[in-house]
């Protein structure tokens, strides 16, 4: 087929990366024209695993191409898929204007097409409230009488495993008006259901429903998780041990239920926050959705006050050495981070603040610009107070403890991903403050 992404942002060049290795021509359309030319040298403007490699490898076989012309992406477009953001705004509802904007553009362009442009697919693959779909529709709808399709597909990627995802996926989701739209999505996902996984036609308002339900509900288990670490904290119980118990039930499964400090990303906790805006809309009060994200947010404030105890409560002109920027390993991606929390809540008790991670530091810098950067792992701990951890990148599971001790001024570590075991840090002489778990200190 030939497709067209409109949006060169993580769902829409993935998508159209994967699309275009199963042989379909895909071209992906965005109006900044930095992004653009970044993408013709074959070059991906964010970091994901394999993703550089995918784009030069179809880009050089012809089935993959970037534009900033509008005219030109959507003339011999079948389906256009629709990727662009949809931030939250100050009371946590999404921000549709740049779905409707380019759902006025592509109505305007089939409009111009005639009898050629009838019959194209517009996809919705945006994260969307229930109902926008059909806004979609019918903006579309009052620019043009010439025919064509809606659906709405949404998208279950992963930040670090987002290829894997697309080409091997749990299930797929689509939400269509009619049988042969339906039809249409069937035919472009079925290449990537080989193995058995189904592709689930359903009716659009479900479909947009789909994810909001999806992804509340793995923000209610991390939240979940982390409530039950802090009381065992205060009743001296190990979250380790009690996760695996709880775990060891099938019902109950293990996905999702690791301690920490909660989450962050694009998607969490927009998607939880829309949830509770869509019921307000409606006059329903979304409690547990509410509370959910509110105990995700007290996380961070709990960790930095069992930071502030170890160092004796008054930081000022103290140095914290932060491991980790990014929401999670394998990606860049700092937005809603933990880590950004609470280097600010540092900054705010008057520290000074170092940080090292593998990849997220640039965009740290425009962030945070008077967080100290650091080159490496190791060199981010000179003259420091405590190490502080904040993403489980996998270098850091396994350091070099007496290079720790040597370049710390206090052997303090403050692990927020639990990515040690007590006895393993204390034999080597360090006090140990983890989630879920008794402070160890050496004997």
């Amino acid at each position: 087929m030939r497709i067209t992404m409109v949006g060169t942002g993580y769902v829409g060049l993935v998508t159209g990366a994967c699309f275009s290795d199963m042989g379909n021509h895909v071209t992906c359309l965005d109006i900044d024209e930095r992004k653009i030319a970044t993408l013709r040298r074959g070059e991906s403007p964010i970091y994901e695993p394999g993703l550089s490699e995918m784009i030069q490898r179809n880009a050089a076989a012809g089935r993959l191409e970037f534009t900033s012309d509008k005219a030109k992406a959507y003339a011999s477009a079948q389906v256009i898929f629709i990727c662009v953001g949809t931030p939250s705004r100050d009371d946590g509802s999404a921000d549709l204007r740049f779905v409707l904007a380019v759902a006025e553009d592509i109505a305007h362009e089939i409009e111009r097409l005639g009898a050629k442009g009838a019959g194209k697919t517009v996809v919705v693959k945006s994260t969307v409230p229930v109902g926008t779909t059909h806004r979609v529709r019918d903006a579309i709808r009052a620019v043009t009488k010439v025919s064509f399709h809606i659906a709405d597909n949404p998208e279950f990627l992963k930040e670090g495993d987002a290829i894997q995802d697309f080409m091997k996926p749990d299930r797929v989701v689509c939400g269509v008006d009619d049988e042969a739209t339906g039809e249409t999505m069937r035919a472009l996902y079925d290449p990537f259901v080989r193995q058995g996984n189904p592709i689930f036609i359903l009716d659009v308002c479900s479909s947009e429903m789909v994810k909001y339900a999806s992804n509340a509900m793995l923000a209610c288990k991390i939240s979940f998780i982390n409530e039950i670490a802090n009381l065992c904290e205060r009743y001296g119980a190990n979250i380790a041990a009690v996760r695996e118990g709880m775990c060891a039930d099938k019902r109950i499964g293990n996905q999702f239920l690791y301690p920490g400090l909660g989450y962050g990303g694009s998607c969490f906790p927009k998607d939880t926050q829309a949830v509770v805006s869509m019921g307000r809309a409606t006059g329903l009060d979304c409690k547990l959705n509410a509370s959910v994200h509110e105990v995700n947010q007290d996380q961070r404030r709990h960790f930095w006050a069992k930071i502030e105890r170890e160092l004796g409560g008054d930081l000022r002109g103290k140095l914290l050495t932060f491991w980790g920027v990014a929401f999670k390993p394998r990606t860049d991606d700092i937005r809603e981070a933990p880590s950004l929390t609470l280097m600010q809540m540092a900054l705010d008790a008057g520290a000074k603040v170092r940080a090292y991670d593998p990849v997220a530091l640039e965009h740290l810098a425009a962030e945070m610009p008077s967080v100290e950067r650091a080159k490496d792992q190791y060199s981010a701990l000179d003259g420091a107070e405590a190490l502080i951890i904040c993403t489980e990148w996998a270098e850091f599971r396994s350091p070099d403890f007496g290079e720790l001790r040597r370049r710390l001024r206090r052997p303090l570590i403050v692990d927020g991903r639990n990515l040690f075991r007590p006895a393993q840090v204390t034999s080597e002489g360090f006090t140990y403050a983890s989630v879920g778990r008794a402070t160890a200190r050496p004997t």
